[in-house]
């Protein structure tokens, strides 16, 4: 999803891509593959928007949530996570989590394709999505 889909998408929904929404959105763009937390990415647009409050980028987060401009994602750490929805339909998540300094890197392949066709055909049941997670310790813990 780029800018200008992004903007057709608030249109559409009726919202305009005001300034402080850029600069929210802006900072998910950059830092898309770190999983920020709203608290992260309020941090990160005061250092250049000094008068953005955290509710604004609470309120944002929940506006392009409901949009399906971005994905929030849940690492069983007590906070929210977000990511760009990819322009794929299909929304296969699968992370590994560092349980000791607590990063998260997801991982490209997707292995669980066939696994789902067995179990919707075994189990008579439609698979929309699927989010796997695995914990362990990150090359640099691991020294």
């Amino acid at each position: 999803m780029d800018i200008k889909d992004i903007t057709e998408t608030l249109q559409v929904g009726g919202y305009k891509l005001t300034s402080q929404r850029k600069a929210i959105l802006n900072v998910i763009i950059e830092n898309q593959d770190d999983h920020l937390s709203c608290d992260e990415i309020y941090s990160m647009v005061r250092e250049k928007h000094p008068d953005l409050g955290i509710a604004t980028v609470y309120r944002t987060l929940q506006l392009f949530e409901k949009l399906e401009i971005v994905y929030r994602l849940n690492f069983d750490d007590g906070c929210s996570r977000y990511e760009l929805t990819s322009d794929s339909k299909e929304h296969h998540h699968h992370h590994l989590i560092c349980l000791d300094c607590g990063k998260v890197i997801e991982v490209k392949l997707d292995l669980l394709d066939t696994l789902e066709e067995e179990i919707e055909k075994e189990e008579h049941f439609t698979i929309v999505d699927h989010n796997v997670k695995f914990y362990g310790y990150c090359n640099d813990c691991k020294k």
